[in-house]
């Protein structure tokens, strides 16, 4: 099995609804996102996939989330915008068009991260 993978980031804020501590309030993160696709076999130029590609319809997905607050998104309006959240989100999107993503890793600071995969 192949594994490949792709990094960028965005900035945004948020606040969890109904969490009881600091993060109930207004903050920010300067997230990094993880993609990862699998693959079995490689195409014929010995790939998986097109890195530029694959960063490119990340990096789409992720300018919706760029400088926003989170909980203004019609998505988070009914999903807490919580890092697990925010993996799903992104993963669906991405899959939408990358249907080899396995897994989508959400870094809120350097020592916390959710994943989300099928």
């Amino acid at each position: 099995m192949y594994k490949i993978k792709v990094i960028s980031d965005f900035s945004a804020a948020h606040m969890l609804r109904g969490y009881k501590g600091k993060c109930e309030n207004m903050h920010g993160h300067n997230w990094r996102v993880e993609v990862s696709v699998y693959s079995d076999k490689l195409n014929g130029l010995g790939m998986v996939a097109d890195f530029t590609e694959l960063k490119k319809e990340l990096n789409a997905v992720l300018e919706g989330l760029d400088h926003k607050n989170l909980n203004d998104l019609a998505y988070f309006k009914k999903s807490n915008p919580t890092s697990e959240n925010i993996a799903k989100y992104i993963y669906d999107r991405v899959n939408g068009q990358w249907s080899m993503v396995k897994a989508v890793t959400v870094w809120e600071s350097d020592r916390s991260s959710a994943t989300y995969t099928e």
